[in-house]
């Protein structure tokens, strides 16, 4: 999770690279702007758009894109604390270009239209975290559910939807827990959920969202960061526990050398090999599960 220890961790791994903050900051200000996922193979036509999702809560500001041809499966990418943003963009778009139409969703809509903080900016930094802690805390398991009804709603009344396959679901940081949420609530529409360094995953909270595996009924992606894992060891056996006792099929996994955070590409500590190989799985569960 995004706390204290996790600041520490990543300064250290800054400050082996030879950087600061303010370096990093500087750089992926522009980055953000020229950054390059690799190529999809065969890559579809995708059309983008800005749109705008009605909620209980009011409206949802969001970004669609999708192949410009057929029907395809949806997926719900829920950014992690520092809000949707360029990269998150750009992760969307790559996997509209591999067939499917994507939803990128603002889950601080309730607080904030668009990006909270600037391009670039690290929750490293105590201002950033002054700055998006009151929106996160605008947030619950409960906001979750009814969000996410109100996204699987929206997808499945678009042309580009085929509502004859289930739906996938990513989440990162605080918001890989939203992807096995929605799946309890809705195991009729999510058929795969993926968590890239979540936090919050199998607690011993009453709540805990590895205490729903029963009520699921969609194929998993745990991407566990190493540092994660090491303040947590026993997280990985209480998930795998639930799903097996659930009968869910999960893969669950500790990705060797990653720091909380290494996915998004803009991250202080993004990993690109291992980014790109959990890229890789996740495609591989939504073959599967929402074919």
């Amino acid at each position: 999770m995004c706390d204290e220890r996790t600041i520490k961790d990543n300064e250290e791994y800054l400050r082996k690279q030879a950087l600061t903050r303010r370096d990093f900051g500087k750089g992926s200000a522009g980055v953000a702007l020229t950054m390059m996922l690799p190529a999809v193979a065969n890559a579809m036509e995708v059309v983008e758009q800005d749109v705008m999702v009605e909620t209980p809560d009011g409206m949802a500001d969001c970004y669609f894109v999708h192949p410009a041809e057929g029907r395809h499966a949806a997926v719900i990418i829920w950014p992690d604390v520092v809000g949707i943003r360029s990269s998150f963009r750009m992760m969307g778009k790559r996997l509209a270009e591999s067939g499917y139409a994507v939803l990128v969703v603002n889950p601080y809509y309730r607080t904030v239209k668009g990006a909270p903080v600037p391009e670039g900016s690290s929750f490293g930094d105590e201002g950033v975290r002054e700055t998006l802690m009151p929106h996160a805390r605008s947030l619950s398991p409960d906001t979750c559910v009814t969000d996410g009804r109100s996204f699987v709603n929206y997808l499945d009344t678009q042309p580009s939807v085929d509502t004859n396959r289930k739906i996938g679901t990513t989440g990162y940081c605080m918001t890989g827990s939203y992807t096995m949420r929605l799946a309890a609530a809705m195991p009729e529409r999510i058929g795969a959920g993926g968590s890239f360094h979540g936090g919050g995953l199998a607690t011993d909270s009453d709540d805990s969202p590895h205490l729903l595996a029963p009520q699921m009924k969609a194929g998993f992606l745990i991407a566990i960061a190493e540092n994660d894992d090491e303040r947590d060891p026993d997280a990985k056996t209480k998930l795998r526990e639930a799903f097996d006792d659930a009968g869910v099929r999960a893969e669950i996994e500790v990705y060797e050398g990653t720091l909380h955070g290494w996915c998004p590409p803009d991250s202080a500590v993004y990993n690109e090999a291992q980014a790109e190989r959990a890229w890789s799985r996740l495609l591989a569960l939504f073959e599967r599960e929402l074919a």
